[in-house]
């Protein structure tokens, strides 16, 4: 892995001229898209945007203050460029938002056909992670007990009314996420005009008021960071692996407590559904790659996977 740093030639308005270039040339094959979709919550994520031209612009809170990143696939590499006050943390976090920490030894794909050949499919799929426990976290349990749809638009509505405007040359919706002390401090109705009931916004409220110490959890071992988490209430081994896998990279995490989850990894690799008991047992031989598994086969297989149970209503605005 290589990352080449050069100095920002750009149009004289500061506005447009990006802070800081570089390119990332990864060890061995790289998937960009595959790679950071599950950091994006939804198509209408406003912290996400993809231009017409195939870019990935992503705006972004960093201990320096708000930054947006574009990434761009070309022949010699993954080149970004990076806005803001933010911007050359940025850039320093781009390898590991795309796997460069990523180790794979010790993966045997060749254990059941259904991973050899999604693995084979999907050679440049990576885990990455974002370093951003706020973003991670607060989406996590927005997602807690209800259709994804549903909290897909709650983040959006919040992270719209309340985050800061993206630097850069980007649309006027972009948005950076809020900072924890906005999420502490989120009047009532602004968590019930977007549908989010009680339990999950107390949690979150919660989450806030020790976010020093979670945003801690970045530099920590793993079993630390989990435990971490795990010390607020509300927060369980679900959102523990919903936050560690996207924030910090975890290529073990299994969301124990989807219901989904159980019955797709289930159907796919014995072609029955299972529970959480079951699917434990299942992934056990990857022990270790356990979240990489998981990925190949949502990737490969969720499309085409029955349907396992009733829909969910959507949920209305809640007075």
């Amino acid at each position: 892995m290589t990352v080449e740093s050069s100095p920002a030639r750009g149009p004289e308005d500061g506005a447009t001229a990006p802070v800081l270039v570089d390119v990332y040339r990864p060890d061995g094959r790289l998937d960009v898209r595959r790679t950071v979709a599950p950091h994006r919550r939804g198509a209408a994520d406003p912290c996400w945007w993809t231009a017409p031209d195939g870019a990935l612009w992503h705006a972004l809170a960093t201990p320096d203050g708000p930054a947006t990143r574009r990434l761009a696939v070309h022949r010699d590499g993954v080149h970004v460029a990076a806005w803001g006050p933010g911007a050359e943390r940025a850039v320093a976090g781009m390898p590991r938002l795309l796997g460069a920490h990523d180790d794979p030894s010790g993966f045997d794909p060749t254990l059941h056909p259904v991973v050899r050949d999604a693995h084979r499919g999907l050679p440049g799929l990576r885990i990455g992670a974002s370093g951003d426990m706020v973003a991670a976290l607060v989406a996590g349990i927005l997602e807690q007990r209800v259709v994804g749809a549903d909290a897909r638009a709650a983040w959006r509505r919040l992270v719209t009314r309340h985050g800061t405007p993206a630097p850069g040359p980007v649309p006027a919706s972009m948005r950076v996420p809020p900072p924890w002390v906005v999420w502490r401090d989120m009047p009532v109705w602004e968590w019930r005009q977007a549908g989010v009931d009680d339990q999950r916004s107390s949690t979150i409220r919660r989450a806030a008021e020790v976010g020093r110490r979670l945003d801690e959890a970045v530099d920590l071992p793993l079993t630390e960071a989990r435990r971490r988490l795990l010390t607020v209430r509300g927060i369980g081994p679900w959102t523990v692996a919903e936050t560690t896998s996207r924030a910090l990279g975890d290529a073990d995490a299994v969301s124990v407590g989807d219901f989904h989850l159980a019955h797709l990894v289930g159907w796919a690799l014995t072609g029955r559904r299972t529970d959480d008991a079951g699917m434990l047992e299942l992934l056990e031989p990857w022990r270790g790659h356990r979240q990489r598994v998981i990925r190949l086969v949502e990737t490969t297989l969720a499309g085409r996977a029955p349907k396992f149970g009733p829909r969910s209503p959507r949920a209305l605005p809640l007075r």
